[in-house]
């Protein structure tokens, strides 16, 4: 083992939601630090995330797992320690959809029960390993997202999680902390990127003038799976390019 905090050579990280995106970023920079990464999506393979926009599969154990079924979550490949779990996944309905009930449930039920669900599986594998749980929610959970209640209160909750758990579980070794991200070019926000217009207001309001990156997204994750992070519990770091500070 070498001298640099962020070597990861030897460790076991699960990433839900790692087949694109943020998830992907943070899967693919643990793999490049020499952790051994699964990853859960919603494809049947790998193989159909390829030549996916933000999909990078290369090096990392696939799982397809429906997180919206607690079943399927609990029937997935188990882990005898676990070192660092991020529970990344996420789902979003436009069209005001998420102010009916179904859209409402199908959107809590990723972003909100399915992050718990995953923590209790993994638990007794993250207490083995004295692992580091990173939930990753929005900044969302900070202020009001038009057209959006689900979305909004079910990242706020997985901030409440974090600080919940972190308490709870500090005792049996297990480290819990948050991630979130501000605006990020991903499948889910696509309704922004591809209007030229909305994407000009976008930017406007971030004072670092640009989009984030799922690199920037797993440069915190890579802080709060390492030693450097040990005295840190609880927290979830805003990673926005100052967009709340507006």
């Amino acid at each position: 083992m070498s001298g640099d905090p962020l070597d990861m050579t030897g460790k076991h990280a699960l990433v839900v939601g790692g087949s694109s995106g943020i998830g992907n970023g943070i899967a693919q920079a643990c793999r490049a630090r020499g952790a051994e990464v699964r990853v859960w999506g919603t494809r049947a393979s790998a193989a159909d995330y390829a030549g996916e926009p933000g999909s990078d599969m290369t090096g990392l154990a696939y799982e397809q797992v429906d997180v919206s079924d607690p079943a399927a979550i609990d029937a997935a490949q188990g882990f005898d320690r676990l070192d660092v779990l991020v529970t990344c996944q996420g789902a979003v309905e436009y069209r005001r959809a998420e102010f009916e009930r179904e859209g409402w449930h199908r959107v809590v039920d990723v972003n909100l029960h399915s992050v718990m669900d995953c923590a209790r599986r993994f638990r007794p594998a993250l207490a083995e390993a004295g692992g580091s749980l990173i939930v990753v929610s929005s900044t969302a959970a900070f202020h009001a997202t038009i057209g959006n209640p689900a979305y909004a209160a079910s990242k706020a909750a997985a901030v409440a999680l974090v600080r919940t758990l972190a308490a709870a579980w500090a005792g049996e070794g297990i480290r819990v902390n948050g991630i979130a991200p501000g605006f990020v070019a991903t499948k889910m926000t696509k309704v922004t990127t591809d209007n030229p217009e909305r994407m000009a207001g976008a930017l406007a309001r971030i004072p670092l003038h640009r989009m984030g990156t799922p690199e920037d997204m797993a440069g915190a994750a890579l802080f709060l799976a390492s030693p450097l992070s040990a005295y840190v519990l609880g927290q979830t770091l805003v990673v926005d390019g100052g967009l709340t500070l507006n």
